[in-house]
């Protein structure tokens, strides 16, 4: 039994509710299998006949990650989307296994290997929260923004835990929200679709666990360019949540403008936001399940 500093929240509660739209309802694509692999399957039919190139964004958070690998690793990857940190990190390790649920996700992937000639790489189709891996199946177990529609996330973590022998790894990128939202709302009073579950949260389910785990925080940087000036004032302005109470006037329009395009810089003679966030690596040493608080 762990004992250690009982916090007030349950980090699962927690993490459901960040689950929910702003009516306070689970998004279809959370729940729905069918639309989950549509939205893949369109995905990655605009990235046919395309080598893929990690975002640049993610270069930082994957030379942090590769630090934690060894050359004889056997890895799990788990729910690797189109493969923004695979075929690198295949490419260092010595067997390197990708597990999803969606089968047009691991049909692009397996085909990308062949192109790219990475012999090391296996394919399980399953939702990880649902597998029922061996214990210390693979030396590394890791998952990369990869949770999002994790419902059973305490299993997710479980599994997590179970197959990894030397380590399990979690990736999440984090905040801060773009400056110009949080002016909007603290100028205007205009409620802001602002990210409700990050890093921290899964921290502390971990330790609710018994799991103490290491954590990284990486700076990053991504830059949006647009073709107008009024394209990047649209994007930019859509997690804004109007209130049909109390709806935007001219000067309130002219104001969100303002404050947007104080934050726009020029790239390459297109107006963009130049965005800078964080991500945070959270690993640990497998811990027997003996040890774990499971009730």
């Amino acid at each position: 039994m762990y004992y250690g500093t009982r916090l007030q929240m349950d980090y699962r509660t927690v993490w459901l509710e960040g689950m929910k739209d702003w009516h306070g309802k689970l998004p279809e694509r959370m729940t729905n299998d069918q639309m989950e692999e549509k939205f893949w399957q369109d995905y990655l039919a605009k990235r046919e006949g395309k080598l893929p190139q990690p975002d640049p964004y993610a270069i930082g958070l994957m030379k942090e990650l590769h630090t934690l690998f060894r050359p004889t690793d056997s890895v799990l990857e788990i729910g690797p989307g189109w493969g923004n940190y695979t075929f690198e990190t295949a490419r260092i390790v010595s067997d390197y296994t990708c597990l999803d649920s969606s089968s047009s996700v691991l049909r692009y992937l397996r085909e990308t290997a062949e192109a790219l000639s990475i012999q090391n790489m296996r394919w399980i189709h399953s939702k990880w929260e649902e597998h029922a891996p061996d214990s210390g199946s693979y030396d590394i177990v890791f998952g990369i923004n990869c949770y999002y529609r994790m419902q059973e996330i305490v299993q997710a973590m479980l599994n997590m835990n179970r197959a990894a022998r030397r380590l399990a790894i979690i990736g999440l990128t984090s905040g801060p929200e773009p400056p110009h939202y949080w002016e909007i709302h603290r100028k205007l009073g205009i409620a802001v679709k602002f990210s409700r579950r990050d890093y921290i949260h899964l921290t502390n389910l971990l330790y609710q666990l018994g799991i103490d785990v290491n954590c990284r925080i990486i700076p990053l940087e991504r830059v949006y360019a647009y073709d107008t000036w009024e394209q990047l004032v649209e994007v930019q302005t859509r997690k804004l949540i109007m209130n049909e109470e109390r709806p935007l006037t001219a000067a309130d329009q002219q104001a969100i403008q303002d404050i947007v395009r104080k934050y726009a810089v020029e790239v390459e003679g297109r107006p963009a936001i130049r965005h800078r966030f964080k991500a945070a690596l959270l690993y640990w040493q497998p811990v027997d399940e003996r040890h774990l608080v499971l009730d």
